[in-house]
């Protein structure tokens, strides 16, 4: 499963494609699971999409920000078959509203592994580049695709509404959803189309770095990426 390497490159595409006119779909009508929970800080578990052993609070913070940022990423690209849920629009207009924050995340979290590698910078960078992939991979939701969706389209008009410099605080509200909603609950409203998912939707060794070569997942050693 081959993921891109650069955040760089998936902001492009979504600037690219919010010009580009597209026809008009019908809407889509599903209740979803309520996944609300707890504030978090980042240092939970499952809340970033990899481990940062001895990571500063400002440091978990920084990570928790870039991951919201790369679920609506995702979801900009995943989700445009119902353009009413916005993530596109609500994405572009994070990107703008919160430029500083998000530059300042981006930093803290180079920051991070250059001070775990201080005496090797083509380490850090290496390892750097393979956190921005594991981030982007951890956000696969395409057998969640609807109450991923829905969630993310929520949570990007709440960011959009944010007041600039505080990013942050709907990725500490809203981090929890957002994990929650790469599950596959299914519709809510009919007992009988209910269905319940694996708790855990990410690989039990996805931080495993032996599951990963050249920053794709090997699924002969570790099996799939996703059981669904």
């Amino acid at each position: 499963m081959s993921v891109l390497r650069s955040w760089r490159l998936w902001t492009a595409a979504i600037l690219l494609g919010s010009t580009v006119a597209a026809p008009a779909q019908a809407q889509f009508f599903f209740k979803p699971k309520d996944l609300r929970g707890a504030q978090v800080t980042g240092a939970e578990p499952g809340m970033v999409s990899q481990t940062l052993p001895d990571a500063t609070p400002a440091e978990y913070q920084a990570a928790l920000v870039w991951n919201l940022r790369a679920a609506l990423n995702v979801a900009a690209l995943q989700c445009q078959f119902e353009p009413g849920l916005l993530t596109l629009d609500n994405y572009n207009a994070v990107l703008v509203d919160h430029k500083d924050e998000l530059q300042a995340s981006f930093k803290t979290i180079e920051g991070y592994f250059l001070r775990k590698n201080p005496k090797n910078a083509r380490a850090a960078r290496t390892a750097f580049d393979s956190y921005q992939t594991r981030v982007y991979a951890a956000f696969s939701a395409v057998s969640a695709q609807y109450i991923f969706c829905l969630t993310a389209g929520s949570v990007g008009r709440d960011a959009i509404f944010a007041p600039r410099g505080s990013f942050h605080k709907v990725a500490q509200n809203r981090m929890v959803e957002m994990r929650g909603a790469l599950v596959p609950w299914g519709e809510q409203q009919f007992t009988s189309a209910k269905h319940l998912a694996t708790p855990s939707p990410l690989p039990t060794r996805f931080a495993d770095e032996s599951c990963w070569r050249r920053n794709v997942w090997q699924d002969r050693r570790c099996g799939p990426f996703r059981a669904s």
